[in-house]
């Protein structure tokens, strides 16, 4: 049973419930900038699953079918017990490889990005984790978990990890021996360097004890969130491809031939001696950190919130769709949605493309009705609705483009 589809209406309620906390004990943890950018992430990871293959699934399958060495029984309470103690084991080192080799990196690292600390940023989700992920739950299947077990257990788990995303949340006692709470957790997405690269556990914080990985949250030591070499944009699609294309660029620019297969499998943050001498990575500076923080107009920020109420709406639709629509129509979905959130991206970074990039998702969009509405793939009904959907989108995009651009000029024309 996969639970992540009835979480997800609480998980916005509980965003809800934190952000206006936080503003009553004066203590408010959320920049509309990055969490609409968490959203996007959490948002793109969701649709990308709706095309591409589940190659897990398959593999999973396979050797559960053909090749297991024992069963698990699901009416059995003992045996669940014993598969999530399993997989939280796997979980363990599936996290803890995610960020000490650099190829695993690639994909974890969205989640770590975020440079605030709340609710939204359990949601800041990878979309490649379909490359990679599945590996280290393969001794599930060797073992004769059922599918139906593991999936119910993995998103259980997911399901789970959204609470300890808060820093409104002290230490819990001697739970803290136990299980992985909001203050450990917030040790493993801080920077700091006493704190970097501890607290793996996903359910239970007993194995970063036992290896070697557990870090205390020390009071005198506030945590600096986000990761060594800021991302420093709110583009989804860069946010998901950065550490990749930097590895290429990285094995294209080195002389030495071993050293650009030692990318590959390189521990995080290895560079070749002399790239890293010729493009020096520029890590921030922890004692005097300074958030990446674009600033938008009051205006911009109502329209944007707007645009992202729309196009969650259209997410929520098309979730709901997914075993109904055609493969083409999912794509143009998928296709319709990254556009969308692209341009958000660009509206909050303040780049001077957004124009372009508005105009390319508007007529890309209006292509995507013609065809198809020609190809019968949606009917009259849906392509009025559609319609309605774009023109509101673009009228709020247009209201964000337009404010930033006056207040642009306005500034450059300041004598000051």
């Amino acid at each position: 049973m996969n639970f992540v589809p009835y979480a997800v209406p609480f998980f916005l309620l509980l965003i809800l419930v934190e952000l206006a906390w936080g503003w009553l004990k004066g203590n408010n943890t959320y920049r509309i900038n990055d969490s609409l950018n968490s959203l996007s992430l959490g948002l793109l990871s969701t649709v990308t699953k709706f095309v591409f293959l589940n190659i897990g699934l398959l593999v999973f399958s396979n050797i559960g079918q053909n090749h297991a060495l024992w069963s698990f029984n699901i009416m059995s309470t003992s045996h669940w017990l014993l598969g999530i103690l399993l997989y939280d084991f796997l979980y363990y080192w599936y996290h803890r490889i995610s960020h000490e080799r650099q190829l695993f990196w690639g994909s974890h690292v969205v989640h770590h990005q975020s440079e605030d600390y709340n609710l939204s940023t359990a949601l800041r989700q990878t979309s490649t984790s379909f490359l990679t992920t599945w590996v280290f739950f393969i001794p599930c299947f060797f073992l004769g978990m059922p599918i139906y077990m593991y999936v119910s257990i993995a998103t259980a788990h997911l399901v789970y990890q959204f609470w300890v995303h808060t820093q409104h949340i002290g230490k819990l006692g001697f739970l803290e021996w136990f299980i992985v709470s909001p203050s450990n957790h917030r040790v493993h997405h801080a920077q700091n360097p006493d704190y970097i690269d501890k607290n793996y556990g996903g359910l239970f914080i007993v194995w970063d004890r036992l290896f070697g990985t557990f870090q205390e949250e020390d009071e005198q030591q506030k945590p600096i969130y986000g990761i060594r070499v800021p991302l420093s944009s709110w583009n989804p699609l860069w946010a998901n491809l950065h550490i990749f294309v930097n590895m290429a660029r990285d094995a294209w620019r080195t002389n030495a031939w071993k050293d650009k297969l030692r990318v590959l499998w390189s521990k995080t943050g290895w560079r070749p001696a002399d790239v890293a001498q010729r493009y020096p990575a520029n890590k921030s500076d922890l004692n005097h950190f300074t958030k990446y923080d674009p600033k938008l107009s009051t205006r911009a920020k109502y329209a944007m919130v707007g645009q992202y109420l729309l196009l969650t709406f259209f997410h929520l639709w098309s979730a709901g769709q997914v075993t109904k629509l055609p493969y083409e129509l999912l794509w143009a979905v998928v296709i319709a949605q990254l556009l969308t959130i692209m341009v958000i991206g660009a509206v909050l970074d303040g780049k001077p493309f957004v124009r372009g990039l508005e105009l390319s998702r508007l007529v890309v969009m209006t292509g995507i009705l013609y065809s198809t509405f020609t190809a019968n793939l949606i009917s009259m009904d849906w392509l009025y609705y559609a319609i309605v959907y774009l023109v509101v989108s673009a009228s709020l995009m247009w209201v964000c483009i337009k404010n930033e651009s006056s207040s642009e000029a306005a500034a450059s024309s300041d004598p000051a």
